[in-house]
């Protein structure tokens, strides 16, 4: 087990690393932050300056060995739109980001498992048919779609429902939560619904998948001849038995939802981390853009990194078979 954790670490390491590279390599493309720091009355001097102030006239490795030995520090620079550090800025946007996307994983789960379950045990139900055709939408609508329409709905029409913004927060501590707050609460509602839905299901689709292979296994038949009850055969041994593979997926989409969160904070303006990247990006601010993208990827890899460590402990036959690759 020791092995396998220090191989999986070192080989997340490496892809923070190459992630980083990419990603650092990108910014040279997107524009010259220098053009929307001078104004139009700038001189060469002027450039020139700022440029070696900023660090962006030594070469690009040199640059990126910077980046990365500050960011081990969790220095991230100075964003170069507001004249503040990146690492202040990250920390005053995350919580609304991340209280954003534990609600959204959350319905997620709970209802992706939930209706899994249901279509698969019910499976030549009404509802069953009717839950399975209506989650066509959250699969083949695009996200800021969804978002545009359940504002459509129940901010413009029925007026039930803030459009956009996180309502009134509560300071704790360091933290600021819309949780507290009823303002906070129904902000945190079409937001949540749009960036959870496309990953509620595919949970659900998958676990309605799996749950049927399951019930057709032949510890399955034999636990019913033996006149267990049907509850007990579902959840007891065939809902068991259908999680295993179900969290890797289940791990992966939270990451992706952490990822994606960027396009429904745009659409609700919602000021988390992914709309401060989007601005980021028209102001060419390059610490800003490295610093998010780094910190998605810590995330995914971390996310990864523990599914697949869920993945080893629960599923034996995973530890058998690096035992006799040994």
């Amino acid at each position: 087990m020791l092995a396998y954790i220090i191989q999986r670490v070192a080989q997340s390491a490496l892809v923070l690393l190459i992630v980083g590279l990419v990603a650092f390599s990108m910014f040279r493309f997107v524009g010259d932050p220098i053009d929307n720091m001078l104004g139009q009355e700038r001189t060469q001097a002027d450039i020139e300056r700022l440029r070696t102030q900023l660090g962006l006239d030594q070469p690009f490795p040199v640059q990126y060995v910077k980046f990365l030995s500050g960011a081990v520090q969790g220095n991230f620079g100075v964003s170069y739109r507001q004249g503040r550090p990146v690492s202040d800025i990250l920390i005053e946007r995350a919580p609304a980001t991340l209280e954003l996307a534990a609600v959204s994983g959350f319905l997620a789960i709970l209802f992706g498992i939930v209706l899994g379950v249901f279509t698969a045990i019910r499976r030549d139900g009404i509802a069953a048919n009717l839950i399975m055709s209506l989650s066509l939408i959250g699969v083949s609508l695009p996200t800021f779609l969804i978002g545009i329409l359940l504002i459509y709905l129940f901010s413009v029409e029925l007026g039930w429902l803030p459009s956009f913004g996180r309502g009134d927060t509560v300071k704790l501590g360091g933290w600021s939560t819309g949780f507290l707050t009823e303002s906070g609460l129904k902000a945190l509602i079409l937001p949540s619904i749009t960036l959870g839905l496309y990953q509620m299901t595919l949970i659900m689709r998958l676990v309605r998948s799996e749950m049927l292979e399951v019930l057709r296994q032949d510890y399955i038949r034999f636990a019913r001849a033996r006149g267990l009850k049907e509850r007990a055969v579902n959840f007891r041994h065939a809902l068991k038995n259908t999680l295993v593979p179900v969290i890797t997926v289940t791990g992966l989409q939270l990451g992706a939802i952490i990822a994606f969160a960027i396009i429904t904070e745009t659409v609700f303006q919602w000021p988390g981390v992914g709309l401060l990247f989007i601005n980021a990006i028209q102001f060419v601010d390059i610490p800003v853009m490295a610093a998010y993208l780094m910190l998605i990827s810590v995330m995914f890899v971390g996310i990864n990194l523990i599914v697949d460590l869920l993945y080893f402990s629960i599923d034996p036959r995973l530890r058998a078979d690096r035992t006799k690759a040994h």
